[in-house]
């Protein structure tokens, strides 16, 4: 689909959306984002939403993909509560903070820092557990302490990026699985983390088996097929290792060189974005690490009928 034809069709989805609210007398006010994805939503507060609310709220977030939420300023309690009515959360990362500030409130400035590297890591596109056996479904994503400046994050639309492909390729990559691996990721990115001693809490580090999982994903409630690629994506079976690395960049290239596919999302403290992982690939954005950055991660767990990789052949 041309962009300028998906962004038509996100601004008019907005406005049915809005009417539909207006008709119940309930829910935020509902701004698109000039992309094929994506909207602002106000007038609305997270941790008082009731049975109505909520459901219009799921109904934007499977038409958008990514909301957010300005000026929430969640408690920990009251993210992680809004993150559980989407479904259990993934253990370990019920409320994981991703920050270059350790528990005595100093910065994280040594070199070999596991934390950094992590995030370092996380500032290539990815989309999350997909190197698990299940694949999250979405996340809650909160701003706590913000940098003077940069720190975003940015997010892309794949299912505007499978849309864009010529239906060539569109046909071989249906027949096409990949690898998804953290510790490979890692390794790849001159990352690779400590085995003893480490900053990091370890998830997704002991995956004994590397899922497999097809390079097109349909969504399990809208149909919608999208590009299914990452930084976690190697080694594609049939495929030399350097025929393999060269798709799935080419892949991620083509899937945000659109700007109209992109959002980069500035963050304020307060400031809240929940984002659906089955369709959207994201990234952090590098800042100034001498400037604390404090987010909070509360990863919606995938089911396991829809969200499962691959048998892996012994």
């Amino acid at each position: 689909m041309p962009a300028k034809g998906a962004i038509a069709e996100q601004q008019e989805a907005g406005i049915g959306y809005r009417r539909a609210m207006h008709s119940k007398n309930v829910g935020p006010v509902v701004t698109p984002l000039p992309k094929t994805f994506g909207a602002v939503l106000t007038d609305i507060r997270l941790a008082e939403l009731d049975d109505e609310a909520f459901s219009s709220l799921c109904d934007a977030w499977l038409t958008y993909a990514l909301l957010i939420f300005p000026g929430q300023y969640l408690t920990d309690a009251q993210q992680v509560l809004f993150a559980q009515k989407f479904g259990p959360l993934v253990e370990g990362v019920e409320a994981a903070e991703l920050s270059n500030v350790k528990s005595d409130g100093s910065l994280r400035d040594a070199p070999d820092d596991d934390m950094m590297k992590i995030i370092r890591g996380n500032m290539h596109w990815h989309q999350d557990n997909t190197y698990m056996p299940v694949q999250a479904k979405g996340a809650v994503f909160s701003a706590k302490v913000v940098p003077p400046s940069n720190g975003g994050t940015a997010f892309a639309d794949m299912r505007a990026a499978w849309a864009a492909l010529d239906e060539s390729t569109q046909f071989r990559l249906t027949s096409l699985v990949a690898h998804h691996s953290l510790v490979h990721s890692q390794q790849r990115l001159g990352e690779e983390t400590k085995s003893e001693g480490s900053e990091y809490i370890g998830y997704g580090l002991d995956v004994k088996d590397a899922p497999l999982r097809p390079l097109v994903k349909r969504h399990p409630e809208t149909g919608t097929p999208s590009l299914a690629v990452g930084r976690h994506a190697y080694g594609i079976p049939g495929l030399s290792a350097d025929d393999s690395d060269r798709l799935i960049s080419k892949l991620i290239k083509f899937a945000v060189e659109d700007e109209t596919r992109v959002y980069q999302h500035s963050w304020a403290a307060g400031d809240v974005v929940l984002w659906d992982n089955r369709c959207l690939m994201h990234r952090a954005c590098a800042w100034d690490y001498s400037e604390p950055r404090v987010m909070l991660h509360s990863r919606i767990a995938g089911d396991p009928r829809t969200e499962s990789a691959q048998p892996t052949a012994h």
